[in-house]
């Protein structure tokens, strides 16, 4: 599990942290279902899978974003989350609509 390593780190940081960061309970939270969402068992058709687990990926990135935005001060880096959330979401609706054409072909 190659996503086990920097969880867990995330895990470890904010329970070390002083009461009160929200920031990184919130940024572990997002992670961990973004994890816990791209675990899911392979359905056999690479293209399917490859889509389902980019779009939980995709959704966890906006969730960190939107993190971002709700604590950060940095304008560089707001900037950037909000970009992020833009291409992420476009992103997300084009391997959607992928998704339900590649189901109506089979």
């Amino acid at each position: 599990m190659k996503f086990a390593t920097p969880l867990v780190l995330l895990v470890l940081t904010a329970a070390a942290s002083p009461p009160g960061n929200t920031f990184l309970a919130d940024m572990t939270t997002a992670m961990e279902r973004m994890h816990h969402g791209m675990m899911r068992p392979a359905s056999g058709d690479p293209d399917r899978d490859f889509a389902e687990m980019m779009i939980v990926h995709h959704e966890g990135a906006i969730d960190m974003a939107k993190i971002q935005l709700q604590y950060g001060k940095n304008e560089q880096l707001r900037r950037l989350a909000q970009g992020i959330i833009v291409e992420q979401q476009q992103e997300i609706a084009t391997m959607k609509r992928i998704l339900d054409e590649h189901k109506a072909s089979h």
